[in-house]
């Protein structure tokens, strides 16, 4: 027996049902989100535990060869966790918590010794130059403070944001980086902090002093990274408050996606963290200034971005974690939508990808940000103008998806600049 031929409108009805069939939910979308949150978070918290052992090795028998070995954990340690920076914005808990691990700029005379060019305290802050590590006992908010022990909790209860002065970070990946790199002297020149093994070496080979109190600070800092990332992992597993949270309202979570994409294309990245630095060609803009990875925190922000909007995440092991995603959405809802969409997220992906490949050739992101320097202008602004495209396209997906509550943090660099010099 012939099967019968369909009709045009037969086969536009079995068509349609079957894309319907196959239609993701915003429930099996918010999953997805939630079990990519969980994975990049537990390869931060892996990542950081292979630098607590780094550091470890490094305080107990410190060598050239065991700081270089903390520098490149530290550095693997950044990937993951910048991948995870799409979750602050419109994830309360997360944006909450974020300061403890991710603050920046920090004034590290705070913690430890500086050049004279640093200058000492300020009007603004009065433990810009504390510098608790040579100083067991010190006055913090007229209160007598003893820190003959580092602890995590010294660290973190009582030296970080002290006087409610954002910039006295003590905690976190950047003041790990400090410690382990020292300060970039180098201004728009190429080159990265250089810190000597010496700062940790013991007796009479220890060079800047108090190297047995710098070794009990770089390892409470890293204690602390990794327990405040085995908290923020457990917020995100089964039962945790944030996955509960997020998936408690689909609206409300899929505007939590929204918002987290476009403030961290739009305000953060673009603005913030890149346009702000090249407008005042100041390399103490860089996030990552005293290693000079700056190159990679824009990158992996970036890919923070694209793999939520498509729902896929490349484990450290090697594992994809995928599945139903925003795109989905915005597909079936307007197809020429998430075709563009998905391609502007591409082109930031090859506009940072230059900006990174420029850097790891040799020309350093300090180096682009120099006054004059026409190339690194056309390399970081390659970059600005693509994070700001895709941020129009997001806008147009939170239209079509008929969405009215997602508010895109903005950036006086981009929205007023004048006020910047102001």
């Amino acid at each position: 027996m012939k099967t019968p031929l369909l009709t045009g409108a037969a086969l536009l009805a079995l068509t349609a049902g079957t894309t319907a069939a196959f239609a993701a939910s915003k429930a099996e979308v918010l999953t997805n989100y939630a079990n990519i949150a969980e994975a990049k978070y537990e390869d931060s918290l892996i990542t950081a535990k292979a630098l607590q052992a780094a550091v470890d090795a490094l305080v107990a028998e410190p060598s050239a060869e065991n700081l270089e070995a903390a520098k490149h954990a530290w550095l693997a340690a950044r990937v993951p966790y910048q991948q995870t920076e799409v979750y602050r914005f419109g994830n309360a808990i997360v944006d909450d918590w974020e300061g403890k691990v991710n603050a920046w700029p920090l004034d590290e005379g705070l913690i430890d010794y500086v050049d004279a060019s640093y200058g000492g305290a300020t009007d603004e802050n009065a433990a810009a130059a504390l510098n608790v590590i040579a100083n067991p006992e010190f006055s913090l908010s007229g209160k007598a403070i003893d820190a003959s022990d580092i602890t995590p909790e010294l660290l973190g209860e009582t030296l970080h944001e002290a006087d409610g002065v954002e910039a006295n970070v003590a905690t976190g990946y950047h003041a790990i980086e400090f410690l382990l790199w020292g300060q970039d002297l180098n201004g728009t020149e190429h080159g990265a902090g250089d810190r000597a093994w010496t700062d940790y070496a013991a007796g009479d080979d220890c060079t800047n002093g108090n190297c047995d109190r710098r070794g009990a600070y770089l390892k409470a800092a890293t204690d602390l990274l990794v327990s405040d990332l085995e908290w923020i992992t457990a917020q995100w597993a089964e039962d945790g408050e944030a996955r509960e949270t997020v998936l408690s309202d689909e609206n409300a979570g899929i505007t939590t996606i929204l918002t987290g994409m476009g403030s961290l294309s739009y305000g953060e990245q673009a603005g913030e963290r890149m346009r702000l630095g090249l407008m005042l060609n100041d390399p103490e803009e860089e996030h990552d200034c005293f290693s000079d990875n700056t190159h990679n925190s824009h990158y992996y922000d970036g890919l923070g971005i694209q793999n939520v909007y498509l729902g896929e995440y490349v484990r450290v092991n090697g594992e994809v974690v995928s599945g139903p995603a925003l795109a989905d959405l915005v597909e079936a809802a307007d197809a020429e939508l998430n075709a563009e969409l998905t391609g502007k997220l591409s082109t930031t992906m090859m506009k940072l990808g230059r900006i990174k490949t420029a850097a790891e050739a040799g020309f350093s992101y300090d180096q682009m940000l120099a006054q004059g320097s026409e190339a690194g202008e056309a390399l970081v602004m390659g970059g600005v103008d693509a994070l700001v495209d895709q941020t129009r396209s997001i806008e147009r997906a939170v239209a079509v998806l008929d969405l009215s509550d997602v508010a895109i943090e903005g950036s006086d660099s981009l929205d007023n600049p004048t006020a910047v010099f102001q």
